[in-house]
């Protein structure tokens, strides 16, 4: 098969363009952000929970027995990350920068907890993923105010 001079020239373009796009997708990275709506993003959530999270916060995300309450080590119990938690509460930044970096990070001085940091242990897509799936359980209601939070908290 055989182009033309100016059809050879607009593919050449074309495949240009397609590799500096695909280069700059590769410089940025993957899109941040937790996004429940996003399938593939969820079930690989869904994954990453299953092996580092749901022995403390529970397999169907429902926290540990009486997690209000202190143990007899001083420490609180996981809490739930369904729609009976907390977790909502805060913004999406603010729940990526405590699974990373770990609760210590941001609680009083002196204050002590089980939740490690996995920011060792985890990329920041696989923290995106756990918190997308996480989110992906919350009933539509506050998944919208979770929303709307955690876009006021950006400015």
């Amino acid at each position: 098969m055989r182009f033309s001079r100016t059809a050879a020239i607009g593919i050449g373009f074309a495949l240009a363009a397609v590799v500096a796009v695909a280069g700059a997708i590769m410089l940025v990275g993957p899109k941040a952000g937790a996004d429940p709506a996003d399938a593939a993003q969820v079930a690989r959530g869904k994954v990453v929970y299953a092996d580092q999270c749901a022995s403390c916060h529970g397999v169907r995300l429902e926290g540990q027995t009486n997690w209000q309450s202190r143990k007899a080590d001083g420490r609180l119990p996981a809490p739930p990350h369904d729609a009976s938690g907390h977790t909502w509460h805060h913004p999406d930044a603010d729940l990526f920068k405590i699974t990373k970096q770990g609760i210590a990070a941001f609680a009083p001085p002196g204050y002590s907890s089980d939740m490690p940091a996995f920011g060792a242990k985890l990329s920041d897509a696989d923290i995106w993923a756990v918190l997308a799936f996480i989110k992906s359980s919350w009933p539509e209601d506050i998944r919208r105010r979770h929303a709307a939070m955690s876009e006021r908290s950006k400015n």
